[in-house]
């Protein structure tokens, strides 16, 4: 290894790995941006399901009226109006969001939501303005399943923006 032919790519990968370690850090801050503008102002419309029981998908809406990239690493907080059951309130709440290559995974690992208990889900979002989706699975104590529904902007949205109740109370994943 004292063979300067062989310090020479050394050198050179060093180089290169201190010169786009900036870069690299900076692309990651662009898509957590990206990532936070997209969410802000949606709404996720979907289905969910419960393991266990027959018949169709239940319905579920979410309003995300925020979502602002923190300072922690992976974390995010959003601002969303959730309904379950009798509960009908808009509240903050900070979330991990990984990353599994490009597409990013909102991460719920035993969140105690005021009101409506604890609940860990694992929802994979898929970008896009005609592609806007989410699908994922859901845990609340004894319950989980599955969901699935798309991410509309509040201004494309007919509805009232409201998020209504889920017949079974929902699942509140999101």
């Amino acid at each position: 290894m004292n063979n300067p032919v062989f310090r020479l790519p050394l050198a050179i990968l060093a180089v290169g790995l201190i010169v786009s370690s900036p870069a690299i850090a900076d692309e990651a801050s662009s898509r957590e941006t990206r990532l936070a503008k997209y969410l802000s102002g949606t709404q996720f419309i979907g289905k969910f399901t419960v393991d266990g029981k027959d018949g169709s998908p239940k319905t579920e809406a979410y309003t995300i009226k925020s979502c602002e990239k923190l300072p922690a690493a992976d974390l995010y907080r959003f601002t969303a109006r959730i309904k379950y059951g009798n509960v009908d309130q808009e509240l903050p709440m900070d979330l991990k969001i990984l990353w599994s290559g490009n597409t990013p995974v909102i991460t719920l690992d035993s969140l105690w939501i005021p009101g409506m208990g604890t609940f860990d889900a694992r929802v994979l979002i898929q970008p896009g303005p005609q592609a806007g989706r989410y699908a994922g699975t859901w845990q609340h104590g004894d319950h989980g399943g599955h969901l699935f529904g798309k991410i509309v902007p509040l201004s494309d949205n007919s509805a009232d923006n409201s998020s209504e109740p889920a017949s079974d109370g929902g699942n509140g994943a999101n």
